[in-house]
């Protein structure tokens, strides 16, 4: 992956954002696959330009978090990650990250001495941990019903 500097939206990049997403999804044809868009040029000429919806779904997504303030990096699914690249998507510490690798939870490669790891394990990692959190919030709250504590 190339390197990546986080920067914050602006306040008003943020506003900017939350508004486009807004007005590009309230536009988008989700029956059809490919959707055609108007774009106006420095000179004020209007091109259409053919884009997949699913690229349309993406870019609501960008502007979205872009809106909320955070930044957005998007990663190719074939995209291999340092470890500490790996540890940033997880939100934990690299120590951390390599004894997930070293205990065999996520699978890796060595490129010469260094680990690589493959976006979609890391990916399908968090997924399955975000899977188990829901399962375990689940059974707490039918617990919760369970002894009338109203939650």
């Amino acid at each position: 992956m190339n390197s990546f500097k986080a920067t914050l939206p602006t306040a008003e990049e943020a506003a900017i954002a939350k508004i486009s997403s807004q007005k590009l999804s309230a536009f988008i044809e989700t029956t059809e696959k490919i959707q055609p868009l108007s774009i106006i040029d420095s000179n004020g000429a209007s091109h259409t330009v053919n884009m997949p919806v699913s690229a349309l779904h993406l870019l609501i997504n960008v502007l979205t978090e872009l809106g909320d303030g955070n930044t957005v990096r998007i990663v190719p699914i074939h995209a291999e990650l340092t470890t500490q690249e790996g540890a940033d998507l997880l939100n934990i510490s690299r120590p951390t990250f390599i004894k997930l690798l070293d205990d065999g939870v996520i699978p890796f490669s060595y490129s010469g001495n260094r680990r690589k790891v493959k976006f979609v394990d890391v990916h399908g990692y968090r997924e399955a941990i975000e899977a188990k959190r829901m399962v375990t919030l689940n059974e707490l709250s039918e617990l919760d019903q369970e002894l009338g504590l109203g939650y």
